[in-house]
């Protein structure tokens, strides 16, 4: 039973404490993987070295109180200086010692860093591809890439920072302590020790402030990312309604706002470094008059003075940065946190536990009384149910808005059902695999997105171990070789991002030789014709008609005249299947799909008409 009252809500800072702890602990897997025990030595040799090499820089300042004992000691000059040279010999050799190990050390982590991010970013970037459509159509794709990067590149500095200064810092900070107290008296360790808390309070306040600004800071940053992204990749657009100034004002806009948070985060900087030199100065300056007055009254010696001061120098070398560290640290929790959170992020479409891999025997697509709706309170397929069997074309064609693009989006299974279900084969796709089931469709979209690579890799992409052959016979049967024979690079030739260095045609042909390389038994065109001109479609619905024969052919469609030969055509309205027969068929019923084919037809006739006028 849950309590009657709510537990009060923790504070800011707890919360984020909390929050904290749990970002790290869950990175710790990374950090220390149970099947790698090689990584694991690697680890546990770059912490001895730490320890040995903060051991030998707690020993140095003590050759160099020797040195100077011994230049200012009654002893003969020829035996000072023996002692003061092997000391001073002892002390160099030390610095490199410290020198070697910091160095054995960063080299035996370098690999643990870098295979720990490798295997962070390789999760992030499988759970992205496993979010559903949903996600990928509500985020912006500069942001998440702005979170990716940002996560993945803390990772090194938050480890360096947390092996390799905070815990080295917290045993040297018990060394100096106990070497104050065997050598000088609870009073000096205890001047220190209220420093220290009184600097890492003073700090963690600053940094805390600090933290929001920087938070305000990547906010902006990822803002100012989006909208030049976003520009850059309308490129066209921009240009079609001469949009560059309205499109440089919103990214200065941006820019500029993201420049006044970075003014503000950076001279923060300035307070912090000033507190911190006030409090630690000031200890510096107590400790060092305390070891002249016991020098004053002959319990201390000179070298006591270097010893004291080389110490402090040495415990607040690290401590001076400790604002920088603990926002790094904090910065880097927060943005691995915010990855975190990517892969936290539920999957919508899964696969229920064990389910088999689709096995078709018939390429038959059965939709049973499907309802399915974007978003609660607006249903697009009102129980639509209808059959395209198995080596037959349907049609699918509508008035805007009619749920004809969603009908592809269910088949692919980006989304589920609310109610109802989709057969393919005979199985209900819910139950099997969603790889098995795209792997059985081949889809020829309106707008076929490339990739910025070789004509021959976007070619192949349809399957995985494409080989050139396949390659080259999917281009012939796609018409292709024509155009490849005129560029100079041939297969080599690059498309451009999003293949905007071909054209609407070209680009139609590569995703048609794409599915052709996939060889699947279903086929969806989803208006691929559409965007083409008439010369071009009639060529490129002549290769669509060749590779549809001998499979089951799904065509989404706007313009009826493409379909007319389709063997059944369905004709939705408000996500209800309103007609369906054969084009002759509809015609005769004069129903709706009579009248848009009468709309459709004066409007070719208009243009036609304004073509011979001009």
């Amino acid at each position: 039973m849950p309590p009657e009252t709510a537990p009060p809500a923790p504070n800011a800072a707890s919360k984020r404490d909390v929050e904290s702890w749990a970002t790290l602990r869950r990175f710790l897997p990374y950090l220390w993987p149970e099947n790698n025990p090689g990584l694991r030595m690697r680890i546990a040799v770059a912490m001895m070295l730490v320890l040995a090499a903060k051991g030998v820089t707690l020993a140095l300042p003590f050759a160099y109180k020797g040195a100077v004992d011994a230049m200012s000691g009654t002893r003969a000059a020829s035996d000072g200086a023996t002692v003061a040279l092997a000391l001073v010999a002892a002390y160099a050799l030390g610095r490199f010692t410290s020198v070697a190990f910091d160095n054995l050390r960063n080299i035996a982590f370098e690999r643990v860093g870098q295979v720990a991010t490798l295997h962070l970013a390789e999760d992030v970037f499988h759970r992205l591809h496993r979010l559903s459509l949903r996600f990928h159509l509500a985020r912006r794709t500069g942001e998440v890439t702005k979170i990716i990067e940002r996560g993945t590149k803390s990772i090194d500095q938050m480890l360096y920072f947390l092996l390799f200064n905070i815990a080295p810092t917290i045993f040297e900070l018990i060394a100096v302590g106990v070497i104050f107290y065997i050598n000088f008296g609870i009073e000096l360790v205890a001047a220190t020790a209220v420093t220290v808390v009184l600097y890492v309070w003073v700090t963690r306040a600053i940094t805390e402030w600090r933290t929001k600004l920087r938070r305000e800071m990547n906010d902006l940053d990822g803002k100012a990312l989006h909208r030049a992204v976003d520009s850059l990749l309308n490129y066209e657009t921009v240009k079609y309604f001469g949009a560059e100034a309205r499109e440089e004002a919103r990214y200065a806009q941006a820019a500029r706002a993201y420049a006044e948070a970075a003014v503000k985060s950076e001279n923060s900087v300035g307070l912090l470094n000033m507190a911190q030199s006030v409090i630690t100065n000031a200890l510096v300056g107590a400790a060092m008059a305390y070891t002249v007055w016991g020098w004053s009254t002959g319990a201390l010696t000179v070298g006591d003075l270097v010893l004291v001061n080389s110490l402090l120098i040495q415990l607040f070398r690290p401590l001076d940065v400790l604002g920088w560290v603990y926002r790094t640290i904090r910065q880097g929790l927060i943005d691995m946190g915010e990855m975190f959170r990517l892969i936290d992020t539920d999957i919508e479409v899964k696969d229920k536990p064990g389910a088999p891999a689709l096995i078709i025997r018939k390429p038959a697509v059965v939709f049973d009384n499907v309802t399915f709706g974007y978003d609660p309170g607006r249903t697009i397929l009102n129980g639509l149910s209808f059959e395209v069997p198995a080596g037959t074309t349907t049609a699918i064609v509508g008035p805007s808005g009619a749920g004809k693009s969603t009908i592809g989006r269910l088949l692919f299974r980006f989304y589920d059902p609310q109610g109802g279900r989709v057969l393919v084969g005979g199985e209900d796709i819910t139950t099997v695999t969603q790889e098995s089931v795209r792997a059985a469709i081949g889809i020829v979209p309106q707008d076929s997105v490339l990739f910025n690579e070789s004509l021959a890799y976007n070619i192949g992409y349809g399957a995985e171990h494409a080989d050139q052959a396949m390659i080259e016979q999917a281009a012939q049967d796609a018409a292709l070789t024509p155009l490849i024979a005129r560029l100079p690079d041939g297969y080599d030739t690059m498309v451009g991002e999003r293949g905007l260095k071909l054209s609407g045609g070209e680009k139609q042909r590569v995703a048609i030789a794409r599915t052709l390389v996939k060889n699947p038994p279903i086929l969806l065109l989803d208006e691929a014709t559409s965007a083409l001109d008439s010369r071009t479609e009639q060529e490129i619905l002549g290769t669509l008609k060749r590779i549809a024969q001998g499979r089951t052919t799904i065509a989404i469609a706007h313009r009826l005249s493409t379909i007319a030969d389709a063997d059944r055509i369905l004709v939705l309205d408000h996500g209800v299947l309103a007609e369906s027969g054969s084009h002759a068929s509809l015609l005769a019923a004069g129903g709706l799909y009579a009248e848009m084919w009468s709309r459709q037809a004066n409007e070719r006739r208009e243009d036609v008409n304004a073509e011979a006028a001009e």
